[in-house]
């Protein structure tokens, strides 16, 4: 099985050269994502899986690569939970996190960092907008609280 610091080196790697939506590298994201886990608590399966959780969705490694990647079937549930399909919508995606386990505390983190009004501010405001209201409904069709007060 890989360890945390080859998952860590291997996703850094597939991510390479990608930022997000404010022009910052991507691995930005991804560590931000693991020690969000790590700080709620989570286990080194959920931490392995914040540090992959957008590999498939963003293209970064294909869906062949996890099947075959030395990691428990927990990692690449939880991977293949919180990576949205094409054409799926919200309610079917937040489903299969709900209905994973681990998953969810894994994209609690993913979305407070998404929703961190300092990374938002970086962006357009209708961009900034767009993505505020869709963090909003992800957490309320999981049920998780708003971290940064209610939707203005």
């Amino acid at each position: 099985m890989l360890t945390l610091p080859e998952v860590e080196a291997l996703a850094r790697a597939a991510h390479e050269g990608q930022t997000d939506k404010a022009g910052r590298p991507y691995a930005e994201h991804l560590a931000a994502v693991a020690e969000g886990v790590r700080t709620r608590g989570g286990t080194q399966e959920q931490i392995a899986a914040a540090w992959l959780h957008d590999a498939v969705e963003d293209g970064a490694v294909p869906e062949e690569w996890l099947e075959g990647a030395e990691l428990t079937d927990s990692v690449k549930e939880m991977v293949r939970a919180l990576s949205k399909r094409p054409g799926e919508n919200l309610p079917a995606y937040t489903a299969r996190i709900l209905s994973t386990p681990g998953a969810l505390l894994v994209k609690e983190a993913d979305l407070a960092h998404n929703a961190d009004p300092a990374r938002l501010a970086a962006l357009d405001e209708p961009t900034r907008t767009r993505l505020t209201r869709k963090y909003a409904t992800t957490r309320a069709l999981l049920g998780l609280p708003d971290p940064h007060g209610p939707l203005a």
